[in-house]
């Protein structure tokens, strides 16, 4: 059961990583540097896809990094309960 739970979670951080390149790619079209400081400091990128991203399926967007995200931890505490 934990190796399901594992795989699931697995699939939502990769849901969660590709919105959170689709940011990034955002950011350095926009400007340069917009993208190096999101790169480097996780509380620009939080500032910038809040503020400044624009896209037409933002929502989406911006549910598919942080939604999964917090399933996946709720996932990984499951799996952890399996495994002791």
């Amino acid at each position: 059961m934990a190796f399901v739970l594992l795989g699931l979670m697995g699939l939502l951080w990769l849901i969660s990583a590709v919105c959170s390149i689709i940011t990034l790619i955002g950011a350095f079209q926009d400007e340069v540097w917009k993208g190096i400081l999101s790169l480097l400091c996780g509380f620009y990128w939080l500032y910038f896809i809040f503020a400044e991203f624009q896209h037409e399926k933002k929502g989406l967007i911006l549910a598919g990094i942080f939604g999964p995200t917090v399933v996946a931890f709720i996932l990984s505490y499951g799996a952890l309960a399996f495994t002791v």
